[in-house]
């Protein structure tokens, strides 16, 4: 007779298999992917390092679908985002606003989603959730050109540029300092409370007139 999976067994499978990811994302949260190494994960899931690979094949598998799991929770808070408002600059400030203020609360995860070097296998990932934002972002500026709140534009490209600005405005503020020594910090440097207001209301300011025209 062959061999049926249990309900048991399969959520069994299904809670070790979230677990690992869990784990495997707050190291991410620490330390960047590069932090993520099986063995780590492994330990801090209290499960044997063969135990991953029956989950997922490789690390580069396992760094993909982390990079999906917390980039689908950051582009579903900023579509969301985009429509909350009763105009559509408000709703564009709105999503500018939670995409800059999620990403400096989260510093070292939020430069390893946007910027640091990775496996081809979650490069492709990260190219693929651009696309998706800037989707989010076209949809808006059409409505907001059809309502006269924005410029007549190509709002294709309008979007694949507000996005690119976005990530690279804040890739410097978040990106991990190197010391003289040359080995990474952890963290990047703190910005203070009134520093990271100061940069959302400007990269706010610089989105809005992008699409607008004006502020």
């Amino acid at each position: 007779m062959a061999y049926r999976a249990t309900e048991h067994t399969l959520a069994k499978k299904a809670g070790t298999r979230e677990r690992i990811l869990k784990e495997a994302r707050a190291l991410v949260a620490q330390g960047g992917f590069a932090a993520a190494a099986v063995a780590q994960v492994a330990s801090r899931s209290d499960i044997a390092t063969g135990t991953i690979y029956r989950h997922f094949p490789s690390k580069a598998e396992l760094v993909a679908e982390v990079f999906r799991h917390a980039t689908e929770r950051e582009l579903s808070a900023v579509t969301t985002a985009t429509q909350e408002g009763e105009s559509c600059r408000q709703r564009l400030l709105n999503a500018v606003d939670t995409f800059a203020d999620r990403a400096l609360r989260a510093p070292r995860l939020a430069y390893a989603l946007i910027a640091e070097p990775v496996d081809p296998l979650v490069e492709k990932e990260r190219l693929s959730y651009r696309f998706a934002y800037a989707e989010a972002f076209e949809d808006l500026i059409n409505e907001g050109v059809s309502k006269e709140e924005f410029v007549p534009q190509n709002a294709s490209i309008s979007a694949a540029a507000l996005v690119g600005m976005l990530s690279e405005a804040l890739v410097g503020p978040l990106a991990p300092q190197v010391e003289s020594t040359g080995e990474q910090l952890v963290h990047p440097t703190s910005l203070s409370d009134t520093e990271k207001a100061t940069l959302i209301e400007q990269i706010k300011a610089l989105a809005l007139r992008s699409v607008a025209g004006t502020v």
